[in-house]
């Protein structure tokens, strides 16, 4: 599947480049079928805002900006051959990232070689910052392993005769879902939380009662599922049907999608998720972000939407900055600058380590009355944490 939007034109740049008039051509690889399909329509939609927004401002250098967008069917050599395809073939001016950590190895491992430029929304698990790339950088606050240390310290800062004694864990195999999971898991235990179950289970699982059945045995006082979306959702009803009530939920993506209430029978109260991203976020270019995107979408956008977003920010500001869009000598021109500097973005303000790595943290979310709000960090809450969370 070939998605091409923006202005109407013919192919990429290249070395060679094309006249002032010519669009910069962006190549997107993204899960738009398979496991990864839903954040990865998300991550689109919010890619296709901002380059509406881009483009109704004039463009950047001049020109209009062009998606093209390849469905990589969430399949790694998949994605490997559509990177190859956008940027050997097609030669594309500038790539965006796709979703999930295992697609953005395989691929930026092909960006490298052709010394592209590789901004990512979603590739958050730390193996992607232990590849030694040198042109990578995540468009988002924190990496997954980071994404709950709010909560981590909100636990352990407890008086002990409130603080849960025991937690369950279950996270897809998926280095994303798993560093985040884990990343709280070490935290915890280092804490003194038990771990009583440490369940893994195959990214295409439907069937959880199993691993809900060992989950309500063990009585855990915390959950935590390392989850995506579907996968959460079923976990959750499965858990539901058992009867099983922790005193703590919580779940890296899931309770942020916007289905994701209806889809476990609005019984929501208290399940906490971290997030990157508010809507009501006073950053100035967050407030035209949302504006925008919901006249665009008809709906305000989420997380995925503005990972997607915050991308083209990124690479807009190094494109602005070096004066150049195109393949060659260009790239490494965007890299060194963005190596160096602080962009503004929906998120808030980005810099990266050499790793590039984000240097900063996530927020917690909880449901609270019906509604996702941010309760940790206390200096930016919209909502008092609630523990021990009411039943489900």
């Amino acid at each position: 599947m070939i998605l091409t939007l923006g202005a109407c034109s013919g192919g990429g740049g290249g070395d060679e480049g094309g006249g002032s008039d010519d669009p910069i051509v962006i190549g997107i690889s993204l899960p738009l079928t398979g496991d990864f399909s839903e954040p990865g329509k998300g991550v689109q939609q919010g890619y296709e805002a901002w380059a509406k927004v881009v483009n109704d401002k004039g463009g950047l250098l001049g020109r209009q900006v062009e998606l093209k967008i390849l469905d990589d069917q969430s399949n790694a050599d998949r994605v490997v051959a559509d990177y190859e395809q956008l940027i050997g073939k097609d030669q594309v001016d500038l790539v965006f990232g796709p979703f999930s950590t295992r697609l953005v190895v395989p691929s930026a491992r092909v960006a490298e070689e052709y010394d592209m430029l590789f901004v990512e929304p979603a590739g958050a698990a730390k193996e992607v910052f232990e590849q030694g790339f040198k042109n990578l950088f995540y468009a988002a606050p924190a990496v997954a392993n980071d994404h709950y240390n709010y909560l981590a310290e909100k636990i352990l800062a407890m008086p002990a005769d409130q603080r849960p004694k025991t937690a369950a864990y279950a996270a897809m195999d998926d280095p994303f879902a798993q560093g985040t999971a884990y990343g709280l898991k070490e935290k915890l235990e280092a804490g003194g939380v038990r771990t009583v179950v440490d369940e893994v289970y195959p990214p295409n699982t439907t069937d959880f009662s199993g691993i809900a059945a060992k989950i309500t045995d063990s009585k855990a006082d915390v959950l935590v599922g390392g989850s995506q979306y579907q996968d959460g959702v079923n976990l959750i009803v499965a858990l539901q049907q058992l009867g099983y009530q922790p005193k703590l939920a919580a779940f890296s993506t899931a309770p942020t999608n916007p289905e994701f209430a209806s889809a476990i029978g609005n019984k929501t109260a208290g399940v906490l998720s971290p997030t990157g991203y508010s809507q009501d976020a006073k950053y100035p270019s967050n407030t035209e972000f949302v504006e925008k995107y919901t006249a665009q979408f008809g709906k305000a956008p989420e997380e995925d939407q503005a990972n997607g977003y915050t991308t083209g920010q990124v690479v807009a500001a190094a494109v602005t900055a070096a004066g150049c869009a195109e393949q060659g000598d260009c790239q490494q021109k965007l890299i060194d600058w963005l190596r160096t500097n602080t962009v503004e973005t929906v998120v808030g303000p980005l810099s990266w380590d050499d790793t590039g790595k984000p240097k900063g943290a996530h927020m917690i979310q909880q449901w609270v009355g019906g509604d996702i709000k941010i309760v940790l960090p206390e200096d930016v809450k919209e909502a008092e944490f609630s523990y021990p969370k009411p039943a489900w």
